[in-house]
């Protein structure tokens, strides 16, 4: 691990920054090291802008996944190599403010029952029933499974936190089947070719988009639609937007709120003028 490297590791780890954020950033370095084929300490700032437009214009990054990058790369210079603000000081990509689409509950029931193997569909089924975002699904345990409390225990989350969502009892009997079927020992959903190491979510997202293909479903979106259709089904059953943003691990009531325009009560409840005249 060169100086530089294990200068920016400790930067983070001191500053309390989560796992998964450090292992982001640090790799995010790493690909504009190996882009420019240099150390990243002797690229300038216009470099650092050019690889930015590059990932959003030729590798068609999104542009909250460029922010990410962007985020790592400011860590970097401005806290690692202490570069000041006025020396270099990167733009932000605007983020599109799009909603989701979402998906019904017959959809979600028609994307479980078409999936036939035990560990994909309970990979499906636990990332609705709790919803969870992709790396928390990864990432959990089998110790995290608490049937007493009826609970799962979602450990360093986005922000380095750790909280409880729900456990349902469907779920329960799923997961109490797929692990006398599959018998995981640490990870829940360990790598199939790597058993003491998690899912990748690259194998989640492709698990995700088999399924809604066999299912007919053509609306847009990855594996995270089924934390969205959890949100947004919750709210339809009127469990309050407090008790949600809990569930969810959402720092701000706000992100929470935003389901409400996806919420299908709220919207086929409200009279449009026109029918009031």
């Amino acid at each position: 691990m060169s100086p530089l490297r294990k200068q920016m590791e400790a930067d983070m780890a001191i500053r309390g920054l989560a796992y998964r954020t450090r292992e982001s950033y640090v790799d995010s370095v790493v690909k504009l090291a190996k882009f420019y084929g240099r150390g990243p300490d002797q690229i300038s700032e216009a470099e650092v802008q050019r690889y930015l437009l590059h990932l959003l214009q030729e590798r068609k990054l999104a542009h909250s996944s460029c922010n990410i990058v962007c985020s790592a790369l400011e860590f970097f210079y401005r806290t690692t190599l202490r570069r000041r603000e006025t020396e270099f000081c990167l733009p932000r990509p605007k983020v599109p403010a799009r909603l989701p689409q979402i998906l019904s509950r017959e959809e979600v029931a028609r994307l479980i029952e078409q999936t036939t193997n035990l560990k994909h569909r309970t990979i499906l089924m636990t990332t609705y029933a709790a919803g969870l975002r992709l790396s928390e699904l990864c990432h959990l345990r089998v110790a995290d499974i608490d049937s007493d409390r009826m609970t799962l225990r979602v450990e360093q989350g986005k922000g380095a936190k750790d909280r409880y969502t729900l456990l349902s009892v469907r779920l329960l009997a799923e997961l109490r089947r797929y692990w006398l079927s599959c018998r995981p020992t640490l990870w829940l959903f360990p790598s199939p070719r790597t058993p003491d190491q998690p899912l990748s979510k690259h194998t989640a997202h492709r698990i995700y988009h088999a399924a809604k293909d066999r299912a007919g479903i053509a609306k847009a979106g990855g594996i995270h639609a089924l934390r969205h259709a959890f949100a947004t089904h919750m709210l339809e059953a009127g469990v309050d937007v407090h008790t949600i943003q809990r569930l969810m691990g959402h720092d701000s009531l706000s992100t929470t709120a935003r389901y409400f325009h996806l919420a299908q009560k709220h919207l086929s409840g409200t009279a449009s003028p026109l029918d009031l005249l």
